[in-house]
């Protein structure tokens, strides 16, 4: 596990996973920082989604260097601009996948149309009880 301080002054705990794009967040706590972020745009989609969803798991992927070759992102300035967001909330229980996602792209709103801002974005939007039965569905597969 690595923690890590973002510019938005929150102690991120994150389990070290085989590629360097990929954060498992399940926990963050406020505590003075004055450290610079390498990730600003991952760090305000983890404190926005944070924030309005209450999330009991959050993952977050930044795809971002498989797309820097794409005819519109050459010449761009930001390496933040592809991302896969799994996000599970009991917030997002009685919506359907289609009312989950409008919420999310909602609150990403600013980011998505601001030029170097986020380009894509994947979304997995699931309630405590679906994952719960994922992973029993999994379990069972071994």
């Amino acid at each position: 596990m690595l923690l890590r301080t973002s510019t938005s002054g929150l102690l991120s705990r994150r389990f070290v996973s085989p590629s360097p794009f990929v954060s498992r967040l399940p926990v963050q706590r406020r505590m003075a920082s004055s450290t610079t972020s390498n990730t600003p745009m991952e760090d305000t989609i983890r404190e926005k989604l944070t924030t309005a969803f209450s999330p009991t798991s959050l993952i977050i992927r930044n795809d971002s260097h498989k797309h820097a070759h794409h005819a519109p992102m050459i010449g761009s300035t930001s390496k933040e601009t592809h991302f896969h967001v799994t996000i599970t909330s009991p917030q997002f229980q009685s919506k359907m996948q289609p009312a989950r996602h409008r919420l999310v792209y909602g609150l990403l709103k600013e980011e998505m149309s601001r030029e170097g801002g986020i380009h894509a974005l994947q979304l997995k939007t699931k309630t405590p009880e679906e994952e719960e039965r994922e992973k029993k569905r999994l379990q069972e597969q071994e």
